[in-house]
This record gives C-alpha cells, sequence and structure tokens, in this order.
C-alpha cells in the first residue's frame, strides 16, 4: 500500500455538469421543515463502522473527497489501510476520462543554441502548474485536477490503473515519473538506457504488476533520430523485476507519430503512419511484428484504443462509392491477429454534421470501457458513443478551456483510484526526489 501524504488536499475544483441532479450521492434537497424517520440520526448514529465504510467505498471520488470533511473519522479513511485494502476489493470500475492541454512535442528537430535538451517548452506548464480535466461520461460532469507537485519539463505520455506516465522533454535517456492524481503521489522508475527524443510510451499497472515499454525515437546525432530500438520495464510481486532490458528491434519501415502505445492482453500495439499500419510487440515473447490495417490508403486520423480486452481502431474513411459513402468506422481485431471486422459506423447524418464541424482539422479519439470520446481538433466540440446503448451525443465543453487559444485537448482512458499499491514495489529502486 502507497505511504499517503498526512496534509492531501481536496484534488477536485470547480466541479461542471449539465444536469440538475446532484451526483456526489451524499445528500440532495432534503426538506428539514418535515423530516423523513428514515433519517433520524438515532437510527443511522448506530449502524456498525465496517458497513458504513464500504457505503463509503462505493462512492466517485469527488463525492468521497466532500464526505471526508463530515468528522475526522471520515477524513482519515484516505490514511487507513484497512479502508484502502476494502476500496480497491468492492468500488466499482469507472471508466472515466482525463484530458490536458496539448500541442504537438514531434512538430520539429530543431535545437536550440545547439542544445539537443532545449528543444521543447511547454506552453502548458510555462508559469503555471499543470492542470488536467477529468470527464466523467455517466454524469456528463467536468472536474479540474492540479499537478502542482509535478516537476516542470515533463508531459503526459500514458495511463493505466489509475496512474498516468509522464516522460522527461529533454532529449537524451528518457525519466518516466508515475503519478496518481488523486491522491498526489509521484513515483519515479530509473532512467532509459538509451537515449531518445520523443519516444511512444506503452504503460500496463495491476494490482501487483507494472509494465512500461519505451520505444522508437532513438537519437542517433544531436540532430537526427530514427526508430530502431525499444526498451521495457518490468517489476511484478513476485520478486521478479527487469530495469530497462532492450528488446528486439523494431520493424523496418515504422513511424510512430501518435507517441502512446495501447496496452491489451500482454501485448501492446503502436499505430504506424506512411503507409498505416499497425506494430504489435508481445512482452513475454520480446517480439515485434507488423498487422495490416483496414482500409490503409482511406483512412484519416486513424487511432488505436482498447475496450473490454479487445483493440479497435477509430478512423474516418475518405472513400466513397455508390454503396459505401464516407463515414467514420470502429473496427475490431479479430482473436487471430490479423483480421479486422467493422463493429460501429458513425449515423451518416451525424457524420455530415461531424465533418462540417471537423473541417479537415482532424479529431482525437479515447475509449474507456463502453465509452468513446472524440475531440474534434482547433474547436471544443466533442461527441460521446455509448458502444452498449449505441446511443451518440454531444457532450458540453470543458469549461476550464477556451477553444482555439489553449490548445487542443489530448486525453487518455483513466479510472481514479484512491490507492496504486503496485508503486510501493519501486521504492528500492528509485524513490522520488524531485
Amino acid at each position: 500500500m502507497d505511504a499517503f501524504h498526512p496534509t492531501i488536499t481536496f484534488p477536485f475544483s470547480n466541479t461542471s455538469n449539465t444536469t440538475s441532479s446532484g451526483h456526489g450521492g451524499i445528500a440532495e434537497n432534503i426538506n428539514t421543515s418535515s423530516p423523513s424517520p428514515w433519517m433520524n440520526s438515532r437510527i443511522w448514529s448506530k449502524l456498525p463502522h465496517r458497513l458504513l465504510d464500504r457505503v463509503i467505498a462505493f462512492l466517485p471520488p469527488p463525492a468521497f473527497f466532500r464526505a471526508r470533511c463530515v468528522c475526522k473519522r471520515w477524513y482519515a479513511l484516505l490514511f487507513s489501510n484497512a479502508f484502502l485494502e476494502l476500496y480497491l476489493h468492492v468500488s466499482p470500475r469507472r471508466h472515466w476520462f482525463l484530458f490536458f492541454k496539448h500541442k504537438c512535442l514531434k512538430s520539429s528537430y530543431i535545437y536550440r543554441n545547439n542544445n539537443i535538451g532545449g528543444s521543447h517548452v511547454d506552453d502548458n506548464r510555462a508559469g503555471t502548474d499543470c492542470e488536467g480535466y477529468l470527464f466523467d461520461p455517466y454524469e456528463l460532469a467536468w472536474y479540474r485536477l492540479s499537478f502542482a507537485l509535478l516537476p516542470s519539463g515533463f508531459s503526459p505520455a500514458s495511463s493505466s490503473g489509475g496512474l498516468i506516465c509522464w516522460v522527461s522533454d529533454q532529449a537524451g535517456p528518457k525519466t518516466l515519473i508515475l503519478c496518481n492524481p488523486i491522491v498526489g503521489s509521484l513515483t519515479q522508475l530509473p532512467p532509459t538506457l538509451r537515449s531518445r527524443f520523443f519516444p511512444s510510451i506503452g504503460l500496463s499497472v495491476s494490482p501487483s504488476s507494472l509494465d512500461v515499454t519505451v520505444a522508437g525515437d532513438d537519437l542517433i546525432s544531436p540532430y537526427a533520430v530514427k526508430n530502431l530500438t525499444a526498451e521495457s520495464f518490468h517489476i511484478d510481486g513476485d520478486g521478479f523485476f527487469s530495469l530497462w532490458g532492450t528488446n528486439s528491434s523494431l520493424p523496418k519501415v515504422c513511424n510512430f507519430e501518435s507517441g502512446q502505445m495501447v496496452h491489451v492482453q500482454g501485448k501492446f500495439y503502436c499505430m504506424n503512419y506512411s503507409p498505416f499500419s499497425v506494430s504489435a510487440y508481445d512482452v513475454a515473447a520480446n517480439n515485434w511484428w507488423e498487422i495490416k490495417a483496414p482500409m490503409k490508403r482511406h483512412l484519416r486520423s486513424p487511432t488505436l484504443v482498447e475496450s473490454k480486452g479487445k483493440l479497435l481502431l477509430v478512423s474516418a474513411v475518405d472513400k466513397s462509392s455508390l454503396n459505401v459513402p464516407k463515414s467514420l468506422r470502429l473496427w475490431g481485431l479479430q482473436a487471430c491477429g490479423t483480421t479486422w471486422i467493422e463493429m460501429e459506423r458513425m449515423p451518416q447524418q451525424l457524420y455530415v454534421q461531424f465533418t462540417e464541424l471537423e473541417n479537415g482539422n482532424g479529431f482525437h479519439c479515447v475509449v474507456h470501457g463502453e465509452f468513446l470520446t472524440i475531440m474534434i481538433l482547433g474547436s471544443d466540440k466533442a461527441l460521446l458513443f455509448d458502444m452498449c446503448r449505441k446511443r451518440w451525443q454531444w457532450i458540453p465543453p470543458c469549461p476550464y478551456v477556451h477553444a482555439g487559444i489553449d490548445g487542443d485537448l489530448h486525453g487518455f482512458a483513466y479510472e481514479p483510484q484512491l490507492a496504486t499499491p503496485v508503486t510501493g514495489l519501486l521504492d528500492p529502486f528509485q524513490p522520488f526526489t524531485g
């Protein structure tokens, strides 16, 4: 279990949603003039603590942190190992999203003052603390999260198991920091063996193991990078660890422009560009191979995502024929590992609206559980698709970002966690000292 900071503060601020009902679940619109006998304090005060703790463990994080203001005992729950173990066992999964203001790190390879470490300054971190924007697709609510403890010079790269992986912007051996924004914990990994510029980062976190893969953008000179090698980091609760072992070589033709990897059932997947294909890496077998993308010559803004243990590819299709109009589609990779099957297609009337707003600027997709979000670049417009209910809807814009001024929102599938016990395994190797 993590060591929890005793002065942790409320991490959520300025909740914004579009519904009239509350989403904290504590108490709402209680008529004090005619109190209900069901709310009699003489009854509820006798509720055993173990049952009350179980109820609190089901609360979503914003409601949990508000509830901690009720009394000292509830405030102390975040520091109770017994409660956190209960929370890990009973708390329902929440398929939320965490977005950041983003401007492309890979727009050029110009190194200022001949210094390979000065190629990028994150506009979002200049003179202010970094912020994240948490979106709850169930309540269509936005929350603002602060990353004030994170040192400058890092950018978000991946997410898994309630942790956000941040990678150093400076070209050279890469430093990665794992952050739990709910409790404010920071854990630093040892630096990579090879110098890189802006590699693709894959992260897989379970309660008892951690896998990280860093691939591509090998810094072979102060003025050039190539996609040549990958490195992996592994540690688990059984005592096995591998600190940045070198993997097999990458496929000869690969261009990981996405900067991210998707983890699905022991394998990492990257989107390849020019031409479109998918590169796959089997962690256990230490082997890379390529998978053909569906309709590779007619895809626009393709994105790899994971949903319920399956690899999906989301893309607009620019090819049009008499019976197959232009559209936005979702394909799923089948168990054989080579065949894609179309799973969903955006309704044509909605796609017409979508293309008018998108206007060729592109879009960014994130999937978590049954939810797909599509952020239209250069605007504050976004779509949410519930894959279980087959329902498309426009979602309210993030109230903390000015479209076209602050930059586009790029995000990650994120499951908020009050505890991330796997980070305790890293303490003997590289405690965070930032």
